[in-house]
């Protein structure tokens, strides 16, 4: 585990006690560096010593990353991760997060790499470093047929269903505030809401609500796309460079033999059918045509 500890000084100069301003401001500057330098994660020697990469991933949120009857961790990220421990040449580690804590759980080292639908944001670019996107993503709603919301402004004075630490809980409250937002930790306790009649509808990434409206009759998903069409992709902690640029490297390497395509055809095609193209969703090889991220 690499970790930045604050060096302990025990002359004399370190406390001040010397005279000469530039000494002085010298042992202040180191040590405020050493306050501020607080990361916690492990290189990529580190991890393929260790023998294991703990991934963080969503346990909840089929068909991308749940846990089966049997207890395994399934769905597109996982096949992903799997792929990925097998090229490091190590096992894989399944942590499960959700949406609000992926940030902290690289901060404070729980996981190495998260693979939990991560949008790239610019703000989320300041705490972790992103590697290349591997899907492309909008938001999308979905309600009850019987009272289907097929526009934003349907929404005003009524109960919008989100998970905590999400980009549509960001962008509700950014560009609708007359929208009430009824909040949950996990996906699971969001969709028994909507289910339940505790909200009017609700909103995460298109391409999840598009296969939950296919596995649960009555719901649908009334507004395919809103807000900016963004990019999901692998994170790590700040400053994690050789895992970083290794991932990177991989993405594109798998690129020539199109994996993402494989992943979606293995764990995604079962549920979207023929209601989603796979390519508007897949990008090989980092590269995405026409894409602006928030």
């Amino acid at each position: 585990m690499k970790k930045f500890f604050a060096v302990l000084f025990t002359t004399a100069a370190a406390f001040g006690v010397l005279t000469g301003c530039g000494r002085t401001k010298e042992a202040e500057a180191v040590k405020e560096e050493a306050a501020s330098e607080s990361a916690v994660y492990r290189t990529l020697d580190e991890i393929r010593k260790s023998g294991s990469v703990k991934i963080g991933v969503f346990s909840d949120k089929n068909p991308f990353g749940y846990v089966d009857e049997n207890g395994h961790y399934q769905g597109y990220d996982v096949y992903f991760g799997d792929r990925i421990a097998k090229d490091l040449g190590v096992a894989a580690e399944y942590i499960s997060t959700d949406a609000a804590n992926r940030v902290e759980y690289l901060k404070t080292g729980k996981v190495d790499i998260i693979l939990a639908n991560f949008t790239v944001t610019a703000e989320r670019a300041e705490s972790v470093d992103f590697a290349l996107p591997y899907m492309k993503v909008a938001l999308g709603v979905v309600s009850p047929d019987e009272a289907l919301i097929t526009g934003p402004e349907q929404l005003n004075g009524k109960k919008l269903i989100v998970t905590k630490g999400t980009t549509a809980e960001t962008f509700f409250t950014e560009h609708y505030p007359e929208v009430e937002l009824v909040k949950f930790d996990q996906y699971t306790e969001a969709y028994n809401a909507l289910l339940d009649g505790r909200g009017d509808a609700f909103s995460t990434d298109n391409t999840e609500v598009l296969a939950w409206a296919l596995q649960n009759e009555g719901f649908s998903v009334g507004i395919e796309s809103i807000g900016n069409l963004d990019t999901i992709a692998p994170a790590v902690s700040k400053g994690n460079e050789t895992l970083l640029n290794w991932i990177n490297e991989e993405i594109r390497a798998l690129a020539e033999e199109e994996f993402f395509h494989a992943d979606y055809k293995a764990t995604l095609e079962p549920v979207y059918g023929t209601a989603v193209d796979m390519d508007s969703l897949v990008v090989e090889g980092g590269v995405v045509e026409d894409t602006k991220t928030e």
